[in-house]
């Protein structure tokens, strides 16, 4: 079967991105109706958050899309261009933050296509400003770890995993100048986050973006691949924070989760409502250096 699904997407990566998304869209749905988990959970974030369902309902086939337009962006050649068209709205303040000679720190939620902000970072500005270092945790399924490292792995792009390790490798990019790309509604490992509010619910909430900052005098912006209709591509949007983080780390986590809602109040049609935000941390893995 991982053969199979190996051939299937090397197949998908040759096809457009309207056709794509135009299978996601079903296969989302799909997911959707199999899952009374997933289904109860979409509602539910979504409600809380005070999304009407009529527009939260265009997420369940944007989670779909998500999935299918992946195989592209994972399997191109390194030395290849983006298979996609991109638009940069904000991109001056990365130049102007750069230009200051400190790293940078851009957080992303699980809003439209995240994987494709730091593939187009690197190919416009990875040659000549530094590569941009993502955090990542393996895939599950042995099948996918290669592809997923490879695509994470390429000319202006690095990748660091969610150890004790990655950490350090992510603060000697930031004191090179170089920028670090974090997603902080991703639920931390026990011990490595609080409990700050988001969309008014205690959520545990990574500490590590702030802490970056803290330590390292970085800059922070906030950045998203907002997915365009008709397969036409995707704008990525940068912004900045709009607040000063504080030192405090559930004063920061709570900072910075409100910035994430900000984003996703803007699109809220993309955001991946299904994923479970609330869930309780697991344990840490004993050792992870």
């Amino acid at each position: 079967m991982s053969r199979f699904l190996t051939s299937l997407m090397r197949v998908m990566a040759r096809w457009p991105l309207w056709l794509l998304h135009g299978i996601g869209a079903p296969i989302g749905w799909l997911v959707y109706a199999a899952s009374p988990t997933y289904r109860r959970r979409f509602r539910a974030n979504a409600a809380r958050a005070g999304v009407p369902w009529p527009e939260a309902r265009r997420a369940v086939a944007e989670a779909g899309r998500l999935l299918t337009e992946l195989p592209p962006l994972w399997l191109r050649p390194p030395e290849a261009a983006l298979p996609v068209a991109v638009q940069w709205q904000g991109g001056a303040l990365i130049e102007r933050a750069q230009a200051a000679g400190r790293g940078l720190v851009m957080l992303t939620p699980h809003l439209g296509c995240f994987e494709v902000v730091g593939q187009s970072y690197a190919e416009r500005y990875g040659a000549g400003r530094g590569a941009m270092t993502v955090l990542y945790r393996p895939a599950r399924k042995p099948w996918l770890r290669p592809l997923v490292e490879a695509a994470r792995r390429r000319p202006g792009l690095d990748a660091a995993p969610a150890t004790l390790g990655g950490v350090r490798q992510m603060i000697r990019a930031l004191k090179r100048g170089e920028v670090v790309g974090l997603l902080p509604d991703q639920v931390p490992p026990e011990g490595l986050g609080v409990w700050a509010p988001f969309f008014g619910q205690s959520a545990y909430t990574m500490t590590l973006a702030a802490r970056l900052v803290q330590q390292t005098g970085a800059a922070l912006l906030l950045i998203w691949g907002e997915r365009l209709p008709g397969g036409a591509g995707y704008r990525v949007r940068v912004s900045e924070l709009g607040e000063p983080l504080p030192t405090d780390p559930a004063a920061a986590a709570a900072t910075i989760n409100r910035a994430m809602e900000s984003l996703i109040r803007q699109c809220p049609q993309q955001y991946l409502w299904g994923y479970h935000r609330y869930k309780q941390p697991r344990a840490a893995t004993p050792g992870a250096d």
